[in-house]
Formats: structure tokens, sequence, C-alpha cells
């Protein structure tokens, strides 16, 4: 017998930004959804701005929406079901093939529905989402160290670039659940 889409299921995934310490991390609770939505997801729960190009790399095979006409085979075809059924306990998401931000989405389990609960949402996470376009996982630390010493050659530049202001350690959940909101 088929779950109702009402009550289940919810998937629970922990997406990891990889390559940054301390983790920077969200954990959202998920129907069943194409690869293409949960990009969207991803995009929203990290904090990213769906600025570049994606993809989703599971078991050796690319998924995503190419331009160009690559080997990459269409997220709009893959549900998260189906990876959950075929055993699939985690998968990598890459945003900006530049910066090449490379996450780790982990499959932690499986929930009936919550009848009370709005979904998509995020349940919990640590830090802020890296600037767009600061230069990916391996200049990060170095952009950190700038904006925090007002001697640094770059400190004044970079905080306006940024806005003004940058609190890494910042996360607010219910900021991602409002805009998770936008597309339940």
């Amino acid at each position: 017998m088929a779950r109702s889409t009402k009550t289940g299921p919810v998937y629970q995934l922990k997406i990891t930004l990889a390559g940054i310490r301390p983790p920077i991390w969200r954990r959202v609770q998920v129907r069943d959804c194409s690869l293409t939505k949960l990009h969207e997801i991803i995009q929203i729960s990290m904090g990213w701005h769906f600025s570049h190009l994606w993809a989703f790399e599971i078991e050796g095979e690319q998924y995503g929406e190419s331009p160009w006409g690559t080997d990459m085979k269409s997220s709009t075809r893959i549900k998260l079901s189906r990876l959950v059924d075929e055993g699939v306990k985690s998968f990598g998401y890459t945003y900006d093939f530049g910066d090449n931000w490379e996450h780790i989405v982990t499959v932690e389990k499986t929930l009936d529905a919550d009848p009370d609960a709005k979904y998509p949402r995020c349940t919990a996470g640590k830090r802020a989402c890296p600037p767009e376009d600061c230069g990916g996982p391996w200049t990060y630390d170095e952009f950190l160290q700038a904006i925090n010493d007002p001697k640094h050659a770059d400190h004044e530049h970079l905080l306006e670039w940024v806005g003004g202001e940058f609190d890494p350690e910042k996360f607010a959940v219910n900021e991602v659940n409002k805009k998770l909101a936008a597309i339940r």
C-alpha cells in the first residue's frame, strides 16, 4: 500500500559544505522530490543565491541541467525516493564550477511526516554560508582573515563587497524556513 503524500515519507538529510573547518552544515527534512527540487532546497538552506551552475554526483554519474549538452543526466527525472530505495546513503552536490563548493548530502533517516509540519523545513544548522564568488573553499579562510583584520590590505574593499559586515558564525534556522516556505 502506498503512503499518502500527506503523511509520508519524509527524508532527513544533512548537507555539509566540504573543505571548511569548523563545518558549515544544515539538517533538512523533505518530502520526496526530484533532484532539481532538492537543488532549490539546498540553495535556500545553505544560503546560496542560484547564481551558478550545479550538479549532483551519485555513484559516479552526474545529474543536473547543463546548458552545454554534456553527458550530465537530467536532474528532473531522478527522485530522492529512488536513491533511498537503491540504498544510496550519501552523494555529492557541487555548486559554482568556478569556486567549486562541494557539499556532502547524507540521508540520515526516513520518517513519517508530521501532519502539523510544513515541508521542506530546516531543523538545524551551523555557521553562515560563505559569500557568493569569494573564491571557493581554498580562499575562504583568507577572506575571513581579511575582513577581520583592519590592517589587512583588502579589509575595506572586501567588507564593502560583502555589504559592510559578515559573521561566519551566524545561522538563523527561522530565516531559512521563511525562505523555504516560498517553494512549498
